[in-house]
């Protein structure tokens, strides 16, 4: 006998809480046996399902914009290396993308410099390859150098957009950098 039965055997007079939590705890009773292991595995799953089907269409339906560079700075005994990449993790395209990568000594003289040009960039795409580095052959190594960066471009609304960067390096003998523009939605 459960403590339900042996509760409704006594005649004891309950007050309007005491029947309203004996109501409850009936209807506990009742649905805990519609309650399986399998049952909330299969709503898990299908929780699980909405929260990626919700994930996936802000990431490829909804219009954002979001812009990154991500430099890699590499010094030797021969030289210096700038690698970059510009990723376009938005959902739509940029185009007019200029590039200009500039390395620039202690005293604010320019060493070197390399210009990349393309005419778009399609949505969650990135380039990178020969045409976005930039290798200096004979400078000194170990000394302070910096590194200018300007990324023009033109967003899907035609809107002009501009990052400018500089990067200080030369105390070690690889360095990473990654700046992005943040999630500019519509």
């Amino acid at each position: 006998m459960g403590l339900l039965e042996k509760s409704r055997n006594q005649e004891v007079e309950e007050t309007l809480d005491e029947e309203f939590a004996h109501e409850v705890l009936v209807r506990l009773e009742d649905s805990m046996d519609r309650i399986s292991p399998l049952r909330v595995i299969l709503v898990s799953f299908v929780a699980l399902m909405l929260f990626a089907a919700t994930f996936v269409a802000l990431t490829w339906v909804v219009p954002y914009e979001k812009v990154t560079i991500d430099v890699v700075y590499i010094q030797s005994s021969s030289g210096h290396v700038i690698l970059t990449q510009i990723d376009n993790d938005g959902s739509r395209d940029i185009s007019d993308l200029t590039l200009i990568i500039r390395f620039i000594d202690s005293d604010n003289i320019e060493i070197d410099r390399t210009t990349f040009n393309k005419s778009s960039l399609p949505a969650h795409s990135s380039v990178s390859g020969d045409a976005l580095e930039l290798i200096i052959i004979g400078e000194s190594v170990w000394e302070n150098y910096t590194i200018d960066i300007e990324l023009q471009y033109t967003k899907n609304n035609k809107e002009d957009s501009k990052i400018e960067l500089q990067y200080l390096v030369g105390e070690w003998k690889m360095e990473q950098f990654s700046h992005g523009t943040g999630i500019d939605f519509f």
